[in-house]
């Protein structure tokens, strides 16, 4: 592709390690695109400047950072005159302070979580990326998740591996389903938790669907289910570093059963809003991320 060909326009969206957008607020009452509302650091191209060029340019101009970035799409917009342009968009990750960047345009910067996009005055554009990305960003995160990369040097400078659970989340009525641990349970004895396992020689969707079958009598369809969140946490300082990925289902077969006593002893769906006491740490934490729009979370470090 040649100068010529790229876009005029160009923007980047950052996102942190809690799955946050950087946003930018736009001065109201003038005549610019999309006046007043949310939207991301960028800019057009000047002279033969290529896209990467300009918005680097635009971000260093604009925010005082320099960040890696990648291509990610190229979306539709209209300039203040209602002329459509086209704004070729830029992905990277940032996890500083948005209070402390400059300002040399419009009102601030602030960080927001997905759950809250939509009670924003958002520009349309600006929007459409952010779907995309969290469109995309559950597959982006199962790979990271099930790579055999360490991740941590330990005790003595050898590095571990992760163990990757999954979980299953089911909603109905509004109410998650929670089961309770047994009492002589090596793990959470008398501890409500989700439908879970530990991925064996299977992929982490196929452990999903048998746990599913084998604790509860409950079928799944592979098909209709998604990453809804992951927790990376560490119960205590050296101890052996989990990756639990919790899957959606969007719809399933049956009604939970008791089917493994010797592990859980009942099933019983909760509100989020009065989950019961005592719970898995990380379970709660994860329904609290899925409600907040986040895909990520770490405990433990």
């Amino acid at each position: 592709m040649t100068v010529s060909d790229d876009p005029r326009g160009t923007a980047a969206l950052l996102v942190d390690s809690r799955g946050r957008y950087l946003l930018h607020l736009r001065d109201a009452n003038k005549r610019i695109c999309d006046p007043g509302t949310w939207s991301i650091p960028g800019g057009n191209r000047e002279g033969a400047e290529s896209s990467r060029e300009a918005v680097e340019r635009e971000l260093l101009e604009e925010t005082g950072l320099v960040v890696p970035l990648e291509e990610f799409t190229v979306v539709d917009s209209r300039g203040p005159d209602g002329v459509k342009g086209r704004i070729r968009v830029y992905l990277g990750t940032w996890d500083g302070d948005a209070d402390h960047l400059p300002c040399t345009e419009g009102i601030m910067f602030r960080h927001f979580d997905a759950g809250t996009i939509p009670y924003l005055t958002m520009c349309p554009w600006t929007k459409e990326v952010i779907d995309l990305h969290r469109a995309q960003a559950p597959a982006l995160a199962l790979a990271l998740a099930l790579a055999p990369v360490p991740v941590q040097a330990c005790a003595g400078g050898q590095a571990r591996l992760n163990v990757v659970g999954v979980h299953l989340h089911l909603e109905q009525d509004g109410k998650v389903l929670l089961g309770l641990r047994h009492p002589d349970s090596s793990y959470a004895a008398m501890t409500h938790h989700f439908l879970a396992g530990h991925c064996e020689q299977e992929s982490a969707v196929a452990c999903l669907v048998r746990e599913a079958q084998e604790e509860a009598g409950i079928t799944v369809d592979p098909a209709d289910v998604e990453l809804a969140h992951v927790v990376h946490v560490m119960d205590h300082p050296g101890g052996q570093p989990r990756m639990q990925l919790v899957f959606r289902a969007r719809q399933w077969i049956g009604t939970p059963q008791v089917r493994e006593p010797d592990c859980c002893v009942s099933w019983g769906w909760w509100s989020a809003d009065a989950l019961p006491d005592p719970i898995v740490p990380y379970a709660r934490a994860a329904i609290d991320g899925m409600r907040a729009g986040r895909l990520y979370t770490e405990m433990g470090w």
